[in-house]
């Protein structure tokens, strides 16, 4: 069978860098955007020529045949402050060079004040299948806490012209657990968001981040903390909300009516290859995980200067290997990790290495052991990392 990977692009550009935001992105870097896109290209001529030399490597060991990306997921940041013919040449192209099937998943994040009609349906057109927009919510009061762009009437208008452009796949990403944020505003959000149809619904608790202007807000007492108690019953009540009306709860944070799940996340979840190109980008690859140089300009200059722009890597050994597919296989909701899985991947029995540790948990009420796998509970559900950290941080048995 032919080995699939996960296909990854980050786009590290923002109109603006929201209040909470510490991920790898930058605003008023549009002097880059060309050149950016140049070393991407070259970023992938490298790529092409890693994955040749491990194919050769398979081949003399009678492995896998080359692999093809099944899905493509355009990141950032924010992909759609591109320019919108070179956001959708860009796809085109890592569609070509990856060989991804026709019926591959394509996804691009947007944000709602950066996207309009005509930039919706030349994304569509250049073969993009799956929209995810950062909504975070439909209250203009904490839209505004958070330092968005947008307002909730844009954001409904950005879910509506991706619709009449064709987008049958939509995600909606929204927050919970915000300062100021009420159990009532959130409960809008969320029925607002379900008002607009979407297929997959995201929903993540707010990290206050160190060294980010929301944080600095909340250290100097001009805004509250946020409330965990709150938050909890805030995820509790989406639960039970979501399933009402007929999302699955797949994964820690994320709902999908049937046949919505995201693949491309699902390739994280359970631990299997993913290759990543642009700046910051981590790639997983033939027991070796690297990442790329954050800032653009680095990342840029590696590649102008032909070097790969790999910062750091590590080789991926068995212990750790075993741990991260039991963390992230628990995050999914329904399938946790099966047990026929882990053996064909790891040629031992689950408790032949885990035994120890899936018993406690079960005894303790966050792990449920069926009779072909092992998953949270709903108690697990909002406990979730002293479930992980056991395995992480265990010495599995050899």
């Amino acid at each position: 069978m032919m080995q699939t990977i996960g296909l990854y692009v980050h786009i590290p550009f923002c109109r603006a860098k929201c209040a909470y935001c510490d991920f790898n992105s930058y605003a008023g870097r549009e002097a880059l955007y060309t050149s950016y896109l140049a070393a991407l290209r070259q970023e992938t001529i490298l790529v092409q020529g890693l994955l040749a030399e491990g194919e050769g490597a398979r081949a003399a060991a009678d492995r896998a045949p080359f692999p093809r990306a099944a899905t493509l997921y355009v990141g950032g940041g924010t992909p759609t402050a591109l320019p919108a013919s070179d956001l959708a040449a860009l796809v085109v192209e890592a569609r070509e060079a990856f060989s991804l099937s026709d019926d591959a998943e394509v996804t691009v994040e947007a944000n709602p004040g950066t996207v309009d009609r005509g930039g919706l349906r030349a994304l569509l057109g250049s073969g993009v299948n799956r929209l995810s927009l950062g909504v975070q919510s439909f209250d203009d009061r904490l839209l505004r806490l958070l330092g968005r762009i947008h307002t909730a009437r844009e954001a409904r208008t950005a879910a509506n012209d991706a619709r009449q452009a064709g987008f049958e796949n939509l995600s909606l990403d929204l927050m919970l657990g915000l300062p100021r944020q009420t159990m009532e505003s959130w409960q809008e959000s969320v029925w607002r968001a379900l008002e607009l149809g979407p297929g997959h619904l995201s929903l993540y608790a707010l990290a206050v981040e160190e060294g980010t202007p929301l944080a600095a807000r909340i250290e100097a007492g001009h805004l509250p903390p946020p409330d965990d108690d709150l938050a909890a019953d805030m995820y509790e009540w989406a639960e039970d909300t979501l399933a009402r009306a007929g999302y699955v709860h797949y994964e820690i944070s994320n709902w999908a009516l049937p046949g919505h799940a995201c693949r491309h996340n699902l390739t994280y979840w359970r631990n299997e290859p993913y290759l990543g190109l642009g700046a910051g980008a981590h790639s997983w690859w033939n027991g070796r995980r690297w990442a790329n140089h954050p800032a653009p300009e680095a990342y840029v200059a590696s590649l102008q200067a032909g070097r790969p722009p790999e910062a750091e890597g590590e080789a991926i050994d068995r212990r750790l290997e075993l741990g991260e597919t039991m963390m992230m296989g628990l995050r999914l909701l329904e399938e946790g990790v099966s047990f026929a899985r882990f053996q064909r991947r790891f040629g031992v029995p689950m408790d032949d290495v885990y035994a120890a540790e899936t018993a406690d948990l079960v005894e303790r009420g966050l792990l449920e052991r069926t009779t072909d796998r092992v998953r949270l509970t709903r108690r697990g559900h909002l406990l979730g990392n002293q479930v992980f950290v056991r395995f992480l941080g265990s010495d599995p048995a050899p």
